[in-house]
C-alpha cells in the first residue's frame, strides 16, 4: 500500500507538474505581475522535486514487499522440493532449475510489473480525469474515453496478440535449460559417442522456439505501445480542438492540450503488465504442480523409537511412482544381520525403486519393509536413513577439498577417522601419495579422479556415517569389468559386519552372496 500511494504521488506529480508549467509558460508570455506566477512556480519546483522523491519512495517500498515475497515463495518451493526429493522429481533437472530460479523470479514481475503499474494507472488517470472535467467537462470527457480504452482495449488487444507467445516462453526457456543443462553434464559422452551435432541441433531448435515467442511478445509489446499513443495523442488533440471552439483561456487550452501527454508516462505500464501477466500465470502455473505434487513419503506423526536389531524383512512389497503401474510387484526378501544379498534383473526391473523403498525416498503401495519387526512407515525418515545408507552409481562428488567430502557424512570428524575411512575403502595410499593429501581438490563431480577413485570416495564417507545396512545401487557401472570386480571386492571387505545389498545388472561381479533374487 505505501508503494502504491508514493506511486499515485510521484505519478501525479508528473501529471501536476506538466500541467502547472503549460500554465505558467503561457501565462509568463502575458507578462504579468510576477507575484501572479509565484504560487505556480513554487508549485513546479514542488512537483519537479516531489516526483523523484516519491518515485524513489515508491522503489523502495515496492521492492521491498516483492522481495519479502518472493523469499517466502523461494521458501515454500524449496520445503516442497525438500519433501518430493529424490523419488518425487519426475521432471528433467535443467526444467526443474528453471522452474526454481526464472518461474519463482516471475513473482517479481507479478508485483513490480504487473499489480503496481495498473494500481497506480488507475487512480493516477481518474485523478487526471477529473482536473479536466473541472476545466472543460466535454474535453474531460473526452480523455476519460481514451483512458478506458487505453485500460481495457489496448492490454486486450496486447494480451489476445501475444497470449500463445506468452504462455509458450515459460515452457521454452524450461526447454532451453534443460538442453544446456543435460548438455554440459554429458559433454564428455557427447563428444565420445560422436554425438555433438545431434545435441546442439536439439538445443538450437529449442532456442528457436523461445526466440520465436519472445519475437512475437515483442511485437505485440510494440503494438500495444502503439495503441497507447494513438489513444494519447487523440486525447490530446480533441483537447485543441474542443478547447479552441470553446470559451476558455489561453493557459487553460494549454493545460487541456499538454495534460494528456503525460499520461503516456502512466499508461505507459499498461501494456507490459497485460503481457507479462499472462506470462505469470503461466509460470505460476508451473511452480502450482511442484507445489501440488503428491508427496511421496508420509513421515509419521509420532514415530517409534528405532529398534536395536537389523534384521530387515521385505514381504509382498508393491511400489511405483505417481500414478504409474506398479514398478516392483510382490517382492519378498530376507535381510538378516550381516548377510551379502543380490538383487539383480534388467534396467527398469524396480531395483533402484527397491533401494528408494528401504530408504524412505518413497512408500510402499502394498507390502511391508520391516526393521527388526518394526514396519519402516512407523519410523521417521531420518532414523530409517541413519541405520540404511546408500552408494549409487553417481554418487556426488562435491567440488572441494577431499577432507570437506568426507565430512559430509560426520561433521567434525578427526582426521585420524577419516583416513581410517579412506584405508578401509582402500583409497587412504592413494590420497597419502597427493601432495595436499586431505586438502587436495577433487574438482567439479570429482573430474580430477578416476571412476573408480570417485566410487571409492563415495564409500568412504558411507563408512564414515556408519551405517548398519549398506545399499549399493549399481556401483560398478561406469567402469570395465576388472576394476568394477576389484571395486567390488573392497567394498565388501570394508563392509565388515555389516548387512550389504547389492543392486546390479552383473551380479557374477559379486565376491559372495547370502541370496541371490532376480526381479522379472
Amino acid at each position: 500500500m505505501l508503494a502504491v500511494v508514493a506511486g499515485v504521488l510521484a505519478s501525479g506529480s508528473a501529471v501536476a507538474l506538466l500541467a502547472t508549467s503549460a500554465w505558467l509558460i503561457t501565462t509568463a508570455a502575458a507578462q504579468p505581475p510576477v507575484l501572479t506566477l509565484m504560487v505556480a512556480i513554487v508549485a513546479v519546483r514542488a512537483f519537479g522535486v516531489g516526483r523523484g522523491v516519491f518515485r524513489y519512495v515508491e522503489r523502495l517500498a515496492a521492492h521491498d514487499a516483492a522481495y519479502r515475497v518472493l523469499g517466502e515463495v523461494r521458501s515454500r518451493v524449496a520445503g516442497r522440493l525438500e519433501e518430493l526429493a529424490p523419488s518425487g522429481l519426475l521432471l528433467r533437472s535443467g526444467d526443474l532449475l528453471a522452474r526454481l530460479v526464472l518461474d519463482v523470479d516471475a513473482v517479481l514481475d507479478l508485483w513490480l510489473r504487473v499489480a503496481l503499474p495498473v494500481l497506480v494507472a488507475s487512480v493516477t488517470a481518474a485523478a487526471t480525469v477529473a482536473l479536466l472535467v473541472i476545466l472543460l467537462p466535454v474535453a474531460g470527457g473526452v480523455v476519460a474515453l481514451a483512458v478506458v480504452t487505453a485500460c481495457t482495449v489496448v492490454p486486450w488487444v496486447t494480451g489476445a496478440s501475444a497470449a500463445i507467445a506468452e504462455r509458450t516462453i515459460a515452457g521454452a526457456r524450461g526447454d532451453v535449460a534443460a538442453g544446456a543443462t543435460e548438455a554440459l553434464l554429458t559433454a564428455a559422452d557427447v563428444v565420445a559417442f560422436n554425438a555433438v551435432d545431434n545435441v546442439l541441433a536439439g538445443f538450437a531448435a529449442a532456442d528457436a522456439r523461445l526466440a520465436q515467442a519472445e519475437r512475437r511478445s515483442a511485437w505485440s509489446a510494440g503494438l500495444g505501445n502503439a495503441l497507447l499513443v494513438l489513444c494519447v495523442g487523440g486525447a490530446s488533440v480533441a483537447g485543441l480542438v474542443l478547447g479552441s471552439e470553446s470559451d476558455v483561456s489561453g493557459p487553460v487550452l494549454a493545460v487541456l492540450v499538454l495534460t494528456p501527454l503525460a499520461l503516456a508516462d502512466v499508461l505507459g505500464g499498461i501494456p507490459v503488465a497485460a503481457q507479462l501477466g499472462i506470462r505469470v500465470r503461466a509460470s505460476l502455473a508451473r511452480l502450482q504442480e511442484i507445489l501440488a505434487a503428491p508427496i511421496p513419503v508420509t513421515e509419521p506423526v509420532v514415530a517409534e523409537p528405532l529398534p536395536i536389531g537389523r534384521h530387515l524383512r521385505i514381504r509382498g512389497l508393491r511400489a511405483g511412482y505417481g500414478d504409474g503401474p506398479d514398478v516392483l510387484r510382490k517382492v519378498d526378501l530376507d535381510l538378516p544381520a550381516g548377510s551379502r544379498v543380490v538383487v539383480t534383473g534388467s534396467s527398469g526391473s524396480g531395483k533402484s525403486t527397491l533401494a528408494a523403498v528401504l530408504l524412505r525416498f518413497l512408500d510402499p503401495r502394498g507390502g511391508e519393509v520391516l526393521l527388526d519387526g518394526v514396519d519402516l512407515l512407523r519410523l521417521q525418515g531420518d532414523q530409517v536413513r541413519s541405520v540404511i545408507g546408500l552408494l549409487t552409481q553417481e554418487s556426488h562428488v562435491f567440488d572441494t577439498s577431499i577432507r570437506e567430502n568426507l565430512l559430509l557424512a560426520r561433521p567434525g570428524s578427526s582426521d585420524l577417522r577419516l583416513w581410517k575411512a579412506l584405508y578401509r575403502a582402500r583409497l587412504g595410499e592413494f590420497v597419502d601419495s597427493l601432495p595436499d593429501g586431505l586438502d587436495t581438490m577433487v574438482g567439479e563431480h570429482g573430474a580430477r579422479l578416476s571412476g573408480g577413485e570417485r566410487q571409492r570416495l563415495a564409500f568412504a564417507r558411507l563408512l564414515l556415517a556408519d551405517h548398519d545396512v549398506l545399499v549399493l545401487d549399481e556401483p560398478t557401472e561406469h567402469l570395465d569389468e576388472e576394476t568394477g570386480r576389484a571395486l567390488l571386492a573392497d567394498l565388501y571387505a570394508a563392509a565388515g559386519d555389516r548387512t550389504v545389498l547389492l543392486l546390479t545388472h552383473h551380479p557374477a561381479q559379486a565376491p559372495s552372496a547370502t541370496r541371490t533374487l532376480v526381479l522379472p
